[in-house]
């Protein structure tokens, strides 16, 4: 079982242990639904490996708003949680992952009682002003094929690796675009050097940091 200590470790012992008490550890396979938009949050996952991403949806179309990756949780869940609302976002698992689910009756309690608990979310509240900031900026300054290299390239920092196994259709979905758009920019980006289109994903040639190895 994956250390809830080592993921939280600004967490006291005596919440850890009610964490552990009342948390259920879960093995979620690749692409299950974590969240629904509309459903009311009874459980607030924490990631302890794996990562979750999160989206919302206007008509026909999907926005990512953010990625929950190991020690994070998912902000608005844990406010629709302490306001017993529906939520307005979905999500759903990125890669196999490990999760521990918190029940929301609880949330309250533990909000008031340890301080640490809101420590993670003040820290994750400031972080996805910080993503929202720099999303705001890409689409105000940026042009599209600017704003795909720079998610491929978070892609390939997260897992540490040049290759980042995804489709056309994925890149357009999270970032609110058409597939043929995608397409056509992906093969503009090669062209200038920057990735190597593969059969099964994209290789990045180009400024990925703690790369590990190439698949």
């Amino acid at each position: 079982m994956i250390s809830l200590k080592g993921q939280l470790s600004f967490f006291s012992g005596e919440l850890i242990e009610e964490l552990e008490t009342h948390g259920t550890y879960v093995d979620l396979h690749e692409g299950t639904e974590v969240l629904r938009e509309g459903q009311y949050i009874k459980m607030l996952p924490i990631v302890l490996s794996g990562a979750i991403k999160v989206f919302t949806r206007s008509e026909d179309k999907e926005l990512l708003l953010y990625n929950i990756e190991p020690g994070e949780s998912c902000v608005m869940s844990f406010m629709a949680g302490l306001k017993n609302s529906a939520s307005r976002v979905f999500a759903v698992t990125e890669e196999n992952s490990t999760v521990l689910l918190l029940p929301a009756n609880k949330l309250q309690h533990w909000v008031n009682q340890y301080p640490c608990f809101n420590q993670l979310f003040y820290a994750l509240y400031d972080q996805r002003y910080s993503s929202l900031l720099d999303t705001i900026n890409h689409l105000l300054y940026n042009k599209l094929d600017t704003r795909i290299y720079s998610y491929l390239l978070e892609k390939g920092k997260q897992k540490q690796t040049r290759f980042v196994e995804i489709r056309h259709r994925q890149i357009a979905s999270e970032l609110g675009t058409a597939r043929e758009v995608v397409s056509r920019l992906i093969k503009k980006l090669e062209q200038e050097g920057k990735i190597r289109q593969l059969s099964h994903g994209i290789e990045i040639l180009k400024e990925v940091t703690k790369v590990t190895k190439i698949r």
